[in-house]
């Protein structure tokens, strides 16, 4: 079981097991964040809630970003991909140090090229 969740604990999310690569984004918001990303279909999460989500969409409004209305943590974004699954990159920066320190991450160049830079 690979868990995560906000910093008051109000959101957390399970996935049966750890992401193979996480990802760090470049982009204007993921920069911001500071989230590193590992990537789920929607039926391979389970999402527990005591407390609401406010949800964030910017530029082509193609992913949403889940983010605790309690402590402000950003837990989660969905995206609806091209086959009509859903998609979610769950913020393992929320999980702990010790399950992902021996992940690979993989840089994504989201602010300009929109392709994953050399491993």
């Amino acid at each position: 079981m690979f868990k995560t969740s906000c910093h008051c604990g109000g959101i957390v999310l399970n996935a049966d097991k750890a992401p193979e690569t996480i990802t760090s984004c470049n982009c204007s918001i993921c920069h911001r964040i500071g989230a590193l990303w590992g990537y789920y279909l929607d039926d391979q999460i389970e999402i527990k809630q005591d407390v609401a989500l406010q949800e964030f969409c910017w530029g082509d409004k193609t992913i949403t970003f889940h983010t605790c209305t309690n402590c402000g943590s950003t837990t989660h974004y969905t995206a609806v991909r091209d086959d009509g699954k859903v998609k979610i990159g769950l913020n393992t920066r929320m999980g702990s140090i010790a399950d992902t320190k021996d992940i690979r991450v993989r840089y994504f160049d989201g602010a300009d090229s929109w392709r994953y830079l050399k491993d």
